[in-house]
């Protein structure tokens, strides 16, 4: 449960900028839309982030969030644009770290933490060449930052859900990437896990890595974000500072029925009325 402060926002204010000459920008999305065969999932969807900003993207189950996240690495086709820090979408799929939903892995392949991690040089190294003195110091490096180099030559199958998902941030890290895309990163972990993986993302933000995390926890939402990205039926509804966007009625807009909201004073409460966490459908995505 938590309470919001009522707090109006325009669509104007939702729209991003286009300030091609601000620094911090690492990346630009314009008019982004993408689907799975014939069907499209996300409709010209635009925003701007920027060097160590923390976005969360909301929207129930099948709003386009993982759509969105496997158009920007080039896992789907799409139209539109993607730059990333002035690359172009072709050259820009490299500079971005992705951590896709915990069900889409194969937990029981017999691969170790180090393996995992040394997975996210594939690009750098080659699929011919063995790995390099470069490549096993990024490697160490990302583990340490993610907290996991100790468990280095544990078999990834043997690891709880919160080490696991560090370890998939940790390969993300290997990519030396600008951006980390985590998708329901916190999905069947506790909250001690919960904690950990906040405070390695803390550590990217004071390092400039800009991240974007799909949730459906709407109390973190309004705590834990720089920004809020609103999604529903693959239409971006709002994007902007939690004060701005966390209002009564783009939560209704977001959520429908599967939030309840009531008044208390000059507040609203907002509670998840049905569950979130139900099965992705037809489509796969979320």
């Amino acid at each position: 449960m938590v309470n919001l402060s009522i707090r109006a926002l325009t669509r104007q204010q939702a729209n991003t900028t286009n300030d091609c000459a601000d620094p911090t920008r690492v990346m630009a999305v314009e008019n982004l839309s993408a689907g799975y065969n014939s069907h499209r999932a996300l409709h010209a969807v635009s925003f701007d982030l920027h060097a160590g900003e923390r976005v969360g993207i909301v929207g129930p189950n099948g709003a386009g969030k993982s759509t969105l996240f496997k158009a920007i690495v080039g896992l789907l086709p799409h139209q539109g644009s993607i730059s990333i820090q002035g690359a172009t979408c072709y050259q820009s799929h490299t500079m971005v770290g992705y951590v896709p939903q915990h069900e889409s892995i194969d937990w029981n392949f017999p691969v170790n933490v180090w393996d995992v991690v040394m997975m996210g040089r594939a690009r750098q190294i080659g699929y011919i060449l063995p790995p390099r003195q470069r490549d096993r110091i990024a490697v160490r490096r990302a583990l340490e930052r993610v907290g996991m180099w100790n468990l280095r030559k544990r078999q990834i199958g043997e690891l709880s859900g919160g080490q696991r998902r560090r370890v998939f941030v940790g390969r993300a890290l290997a990519q030396q990437a600008s951006v980390l895309m985590l998708d329901e990163p916190f999905s069947g972990v506790d909250a001690g896990a919960e904690e950990d993986i906040f405070q390695v993302l803390d550590v990217l933000r004071a390092e400039g890595v800009a991240v974007l995390l799909a949730t459906h926890n709407l109390v973190q939402a309004a705590t834990h974000y720089d920004k809020l990205m609103f999604l529903n039926d693959g239409h971006m509804l709002a994007y902007g500072a939690p004060a701005d966007v966390y209002t009564p009625e783009l939560l209704g807009a977001t959520f429908g029925d599967r939030i309840a909201l009531w008044r208390e004073g000059d507040q609203y409460v907002v509670v998840p009325d049905k569950p979130c966490h139900d099965h992705d459908h037809e489509h796969g995505h979320s």
